[in-house]
Order: structure tokens, then C-alpha cells, then sequence
């Protein structure tokens, strides 16, 4: 390589002409100007490109040659490794779908396993029942033939009276003193209690039953919806894990596979640590929730598919037979589903002046005429009260808001781990009341208090 401080009067013998022409100067194009990328003459090169970087044609060939076999030795090295990513990644697919199949596979046979106990339980149930109903059966058509025999015995100690009404008077009294102390005898034997109430095994197998398919629903809830966290927990955590360990070839090309892959981790993370703001946040993470007629207090009707509850004039209500979970003395109502997910969002359109909005124990209190079994006045219930004003309680402390209310909406956002309970105003925006912090240890069932004249309706979010 030269560089040209001054015109040279003649062309360098030693190059080489390359065959193509100047069409200024007539001469052969055999120097290249590193300074201006071109391909000159040396004519061009003493006069028009002094004191720039020339070279000949044929030594920029050579040098801009060996780089372009560097960058394809590195492009083909490049190459390789992604040809083997992909026949991998095809390999992957190919256990994966396998995987899946196994898995529903082995899953199934679990759970249908788990059906199978239950059926042969249910059979053995239903051969108690029988027994249960032979049982009954004979023993109440003994004490029929029984109390059948004994009044056939009154009916003719009945004629046996009418005959000797109508005998002389020595004969009455000559047989009356033996008929008269049969007669005491048939009256305090005859109609004795023989059986106690034939229907009790009955009412006690259904209540036990009721009770362990509650026990097995509520179980099967929560286990489920604690297997999918848990799964999803462990997929960020060995999605990590494999990040850290792979190899150096590895680490210097990542597939399109791995991008997306991290981009969805970073999704998920942003999503969890990010509060929603617009009710379209909080649409996603809408609950399903139905109203349990076994909770309602006898003033409260339950309507719309278990979604509406009103409060009627308790004079005009028929006594109902009490539920064992029923409030007796509060006029209160829980939902059938407990809330224990990460988060929860719900919302109730009011009717009325005054409501109470709460999240609750199961184990509250449902028969005390005292605050045990009231809304936000124990350890086991949250409450936000709508009235004049608003206000929200626990374990019987309260703090009135200066917030009064402008919606019928109001929507419910549980965060149960963390242990946040938020009331909010619902309208085209979001209007923030109040926060509730706790440490909640049991699953959690919406409930609602009525005053006079009030209804609340569960919004269908989904």
C-alpha cells in the first residue's frame, strides 16, 4: 500500500494491467483509492487522488479476499450450530408432545382410579341403605302386626262390654269384675311406643354424606388450583435454572425459541408486579361467584340463578326448616365458592341505603344473636358497610370514611397471599376507598348483610 505525496511523471512498470480501460485517460484501471473506494487509473492516481491512500488493484483483491473467507468460516460456523439447534429443537417437540400424551394419559388413571374408590363407596352406601330400609321396614311392619292384633283383641273386648251391658244384673256383676280388669290391662298396653323415629338412619347417612361431598368439593378446589400455581412457579424456576447451565455454544447464539421464552418470563413477572388500574385490569382476574340458599337468613330470598338476594318483610315469610349452616339472627348470606387464588376481582350492584360487603371464615358463628355472628366484628370476617357514608371493619374496630357514596357498584379486588383486601366505586373509572391489610390463614367466602328494602346482584364478569 502507498501513499501519494507528489505526481509521478510515469506508471509503475511492475503492474499489472487488469484488462479494463480509463475512459478519461485511455489507461488501464489497475489502482484502487482506499480513501475514495474506487477503482482508478494511474493517471487518475497522480493527478485526481494526490495524497490519498492508493493501492493496486490486485493487493486489495488479496487483502479484502482473506476477510471475506473469515466472515464465511464464521457465518458457516454459525450455520452449523443453528442446524443442530434446529434438529434438536425438533427432537424436543417430538418428547414433548410424547410427554403431554403420557402425562394425560397417567393422570387420568389416577383420577379415574380415585372415581372407581368412589364408586365402590357409593356401592357400599347404597347396600347400607337397603339394609337400612330392610331393617326399618321389618321392624315397622312387626309393630303394624302387633297393633293390628292388639285391636282386633279391643274389638272384641268392645262386643264382649256390649254383650254384658245387656245381660241381667247377676250376670253382670258376676263377669264384670274379670272384664273390667282386662279392659285396664288393653288400655295402658295396647297403643305403648314400640319403635323410635324410622327415619333417623336416613337423615343421619344423607347429613353425613352431604358433608363429605362438601368436604371433598372444597378439597378438590384448592388442591387443583394449587397444582396449577405450583407448576407455574416451577416452570419460571427451571427456565432459570437451564438459562445459567447452558453451554458456551449455547450462550453465544440463542434461538428465536429462547427470545420468546424470556420474553414471556419477563411478561409474566411485569404482570404480577404491576397493580391494575383501569377496570380492564381488574376484569382479568374476574371470579365466578353464586349465592348459597343454606346460608340465607329466612328474611332474605335468593333469585336469578343464585345470583340475587333481597330482603322481604319477615311477617310475610313461611318458617323454613333450618339449614345447620343458616344464619338464625343476622340477615347475612355467603356465596358457595371460597377465594383463594393469588387474585381475585368481583363486583355487586347495589339496591337500598345500606349494605354490608364482607369476606369471611367459614367457621363464623351462624346461631349467636351477638357480634360472633356479625359481619366485620369478629377475627373471621372483613367488612365494607355502604350507608350514609362508608366505612370498613374487623374484629369489631372500625374506620369511617369521608368517601359517601356516588355508585351502585362496588368491585372487590382479594389479594390473598399477599394479604390485601381493596373496596372500590365502579363507574367508567376505578374510585379507590379503602385497603384492608391481613394475614389471611383459611380460604375466604364473599357475604352480604341487608337492611330494610335493599337487594344486591352478583355481576357476571366472564
Amino acid at each position: 500500500m502507498q501513499t501519494y505525496k507528489r505526481p509521478r511523471s510515469s506508471l509503475d512498470p511492475s503492474e499489472e494491467p487488469s484488462g479494463a480501460m480509463c475512459g478519461r485517460h485511455n489507461s488501464t484501471l489497475n489502482r484502487y483509492c482506499c480513501t475514495d473506494e474506487r477503482i482508478i487509473c494511474g493517471v487518475c492516481a497522480l493527478t485526481e487522488h494526490a495524497g490519498h491512500t492508493v493501492g493496486s488493484v490486485k493487493d486489495e483483491r488479496r487483502s479484502n479476499q482473506a476477510e471475506l473467507k473469515n466472515i464465511q468460516g464464521k457465518m458457516w460456523q454459525i450455520i452449523q450450530e443453528q442446524e443442530k439447534k434446529c434438529k434438536d429443537m425438533g427432537k424436543v417437540l417430538e418428547v414433548l408432545e410424547n410427554e403431554a400424551n403420557v402425562t394425560k394419559d397417567y393422570c387420568e388413571c389416577v383420577l379415574v382410579s380415585v372415581i372407581d374408590s368412589l364408586q365402590r363407596h357409593y356401592l357400599k352406601v347404597r347396600e347400607m341403605i337397603d339394609a337400612q330400609e330392610e331393617a326399618a321396614v321389618a321392624e315397622v311392619r312387626t309393630s303394624l302386626q302387633t297393633l293390628q292384633g292388639r285391636m282386633e283383641e279391643m274389638k272384641t273386648r268392645n262386643s264382649e262390654l256390649d254383650h254384658l251391658e245387656q245381660s241381667d244384673d247377676v250376670s253382670f256383676l258376676q263377669k264384670w269384675p274379670s272384664l273390667k280388669r282386662l279392659c285396664k290391662k288393653d288400655h295402658f298396653d295396647s297403643f305403648e311406643n314400640v319403635t323410635e323415629d324410622p327415619l333417623l338412619p336416613f337423615k343421619t347417612t344423607k347429613r353425613v354424606i352431604e358433608e363429605l361431598g362438601r368436604q371433598l368439593k372444597e378439597l378438590c378446589d384448592i388442591e387443583f388450583a394449587s397444582i396449577t400455581q405450583t407448576v407455574d412457579r416451577r416452570e419460571l424456576q427451571e427456565s432459570d435454572v437451564e438459562e445459567s447451565d447452558e453451554d458456551s455454544i449455547q450462550q453465544r447464539s440463542e434461538t428465536n425459541t429462547s427470545k420468546c421464552s424470556g420474553l414471556l418470563e419477563n411478561n409474566m413477572v411485569t404482570d404480577l408486579d404491576v397493580e391494575p388500574k383501569t377496570r380492564a385490569d381488574f376484569l382479568k382476574y374476574a371470579c365466578s361467584l353464586s349465592l348459597d340458599p343454606n346460608t340465607a337468613h329466612d328474611d332474605l330470598v335468593i333469585s336469578t340463578g343464585d345470583k340475587k338476594v333481597k330482603r322481604t318483610n319477615q311477617q310475610n315469610r313461611v318458617p323454613a326448616i333450618r339449614h345447620p349452616e343458616q344464619f338464625l339472627h343476622r340477615r347475612q348470606v355467603l356465596c358457595r365458592e371460597h377465594l383463594q387464588a393469588e387474585r381475585c376481582y368481583y363486583e355487586v350492584e347495589i339496591e337500598g341505603d345500606k349494605v354490608e360487603i364482607a369476606l369471611v371464615y367459614k367457621q363464623i358463628n351462624r346461631k349467636s344473636v351477638t357480634s360472633r355472628s356479625a359481619f366485620g366484628a369478629n377475627d373471621k370476617s372483613w367488612s365494607l358497610d355502604r350507608s350514609i357514608n362508608y366505612s370498613v371493619s374487623h374484629k369489631g374496630k372500625s374506620v369511617q370514611l369521608k368517601t359517601e357514596p356516588t355508585q351502585k357498584r362496588i368491585g372487590v379486588y382479594l389479594k390473598f397471599k399477599e394479604g390485601t383486601l381493596s373496596f372500590y366505586e365502579v363507574s367508567e373509572t376505578m374510585k379507590y376507598l379503602y385497603k384492608m391489610d391481613a394475614k389471611f390463614t383459611e380460604p375466604l367466602y364473599p357475604g352480604f348483610w341487608l337492611g330494610d328494602g335493599c337487594c344486591i346482584t352478583i355481576c357476571d364478569l366472564q
